[in-house]
Parts: C-alpha cells; structure tokens; sequence
C-alpha cells in the first residue's frame, strides 16, 4: 500500500499545485497522467522548510473542454492512484461519464490489489 499521501493547496494560473507526504529525503516515484496520455511537464521539488515535496501540474489544453476532465495522480513504486484532478467544464454530457466511470474503474483497481495482497499476508 502506498505510503505518499497528495494534498491539493491550489489551482492559479492553469497551474494545479499539492504537496505530497509520507516519503521523506526520497523523492517520490509518480506518474500524471490525463486520459491515456502522460502530462509530462510536472515539476516535483523537496520543500527546504518542510518534510514535504511540492507538485505543480500545468493543466494541458487538452483537458480544458466541456465535460469531465480527470488528470490522475499515480505512485508508481506502489502501483497505485494518490490523487486526481477533476475538471467540469460548461457541459456535461453522457459521453463524459466516461471519465466518473474511468476514476470508479481506478478505485476499483486500488481495493482490488489490496484485497489480494491483504489474502495473501493473512494466509
């Protein structure tokens, strides 16, 4: 089970920032992601004042259109989701229920590893 816990502190600027817990001096390992397509200009930087690490995600223009628009946030040391990003533009329509679809389908996954790998350690 992953130990990094996300935070969201804002969104100024089409500039999502968090910060992320629970890895110390290590720098985490993570993914973000906006559908099947990695957004690959996040910055991640150890906190001087703090025990933390700083996330700034610049929103792609991709994800800047009606409907739901989700940029996931994954450890990928534990394989698995610590944060989303959830965007809702003018109109949602049901073709963009895919993506509530898409983040139940994430969460599912999640409590599926951890099922199976809690039968494992109590068996």
């Amino acid at each position: 089970m992953s130990t990094l816990k996300l935070t969201k502190t804002r969104m100024l600027e089409g500039m999502w920032q968090g910060i992320i817990t629970g890895s110390g001096d290590t720098k985490p390992d993570i993914a973000v992601t906006h559908g099947n397509t990695d957004v690959p200009d996040f910055k991640l930087a150890k906190s001087d004042t703090a025990d933390h690490w700083s996330l700034t995600i610049p929103v792609p223009a991709s994800a800047i259109a009606d409907g739901i628009q989700v940029i996931v946030v994954t450890d990928n040391d534990a394989g698995q989701k610590i944060g989303d990003v959830v965007i809702i533009g003018d109109e949602v329509t049901n073709i963009d229920q895919r993506a509530e679809l898409e983040l139940l389908r994430a969460e599912l996954d999640m409590l599926k590893r951890a099922f199976r790998r809690h039968c494992v350690e109590t068996s």
